[in-house]
């Protein structure tokens, strides 16, 4: 394998496709919208430049770009904690189940291959009030007052409702990740390990977290780039709305440049978008690095 590293025509040959294909999707595609962003364009008539007056517009005149600026932090927050955690846990349940893991496999993976759409439907119909959802069935067998709880509809609630979606969809990809860091660790560390008394927690905190670290910042930092970049399933629940409650920095520009035709505006919040990515990774690895 090193012979193999060490040459520097074979790593070039592997990492070439690679490179062309982020070349051609991202890096192009973002230096056309970084262009588009210094101009004033409908799609149908002419160009006209402006230089920077998208941005200054973008950062100093337009209140609802700081409204789902808000939102998409708190979105991308509660969305981490979600997939993380909610994929920790059940990478360590599989560990624990000796029979039928793949069964468990499959059912915690499926929200992840179901269509978009598919998804955005089944938690419309979990959060329905007419007719009643089971999640407000559940909750009226506690009270009956719960029953009419407006998930998608309440400017209060909707974001959150949206962030459940989204996380409960991709827990299923960090369990898979998870898990695999899991069951690599050598089993005599984990022997050894008991032997000196630790089990439970004292074992998950000292011996597993520690060794599957660059695993979790590696998840983490997955996270939170989709999370910047969420798209399709809160916007299929409730479009930005009531009002722009769980309106989003992406969903936003969607409707800037393909409602509102503003390409030229619309362009200035993807380039936004790309730069805050990029920075909170790097922000991310320069903390990790730091702390290892």
């Amino acid at each position: 394998m090193n012979k193999y590293l060490s040459n520097k025509k074979a790593v070039f040959l592997f990492l070439f496709p690679a490179v062309l294909v982020y070349v051609l999707t991202v890096f192009l595609p973002l230096i056309w919208s970084l262009g588009y962003s210094f101009f004033s364009w409908n799609g149908l008539t002419g160009m006209k430049f402006i230089g920077i007056e998208n941005y200054v517009t973008l950062f100093l005149g337009d209140p609802v770009f700081w409204k789902t600026l808000w939102n998409t932090g708190k979105f991308t927050f509660l969305n981490t904690f979600i997939q993380i955690f909610l994929g920790l846990a059940l990478a360590l349940l599989l560990t624990y189940i000796r029979s039928t893991r793949e069964i468990f496999q499959t059912i915690y993976f499926t929200p992840v291959i179901i269509s978009t759409v598919a998804i955005a439907e089944i938690f419309s119909n979990i959060y329905s009030i007419n007719p009643l959802g089971i999640l407000n069935y559940t909750l009226g067998l506690l009270n009956e007052n719960w029953q009419q709880i407006e998930w998608l509809t309440d400017p209060n609630l909707s974001l959150l409702s949206g962030t459940i979606a989204e996380g409960y969809r991709y827990a299923g990809v960090y369990m898979v990740i998870f898990y695999a860091a899991l069951i690599a660790i050598p089993e005599e560390i984990i022997e050894a390990a008991k032997i000196d008394g630790a089990s439970g927690m004292k074992m998950l905190r000292f011996i597993k977290m520690p060794l599957i670290k660059p695993i979790f910042i590696t998840c983490v930092v997955l996270v939170l780039n989709g999370s910047l970049k969420a798209f399709d399933v809160p916007y299929l629940l409730t479009q930005g709305g009531p009002g722009t409650s769980s309106e989003l920095t992406i969903t936003y520009m969607y409707k800037q440049a393909f409602t509102s035709l503003s390409y030229g505006y619309g362009s200035a919040i993807a380039v936004f978008i790309a730069a805050l990515s990029f920075l909170v990774i790097i922000i991310i690895f320069l903390f990790s690095r730091k702390k290892g």
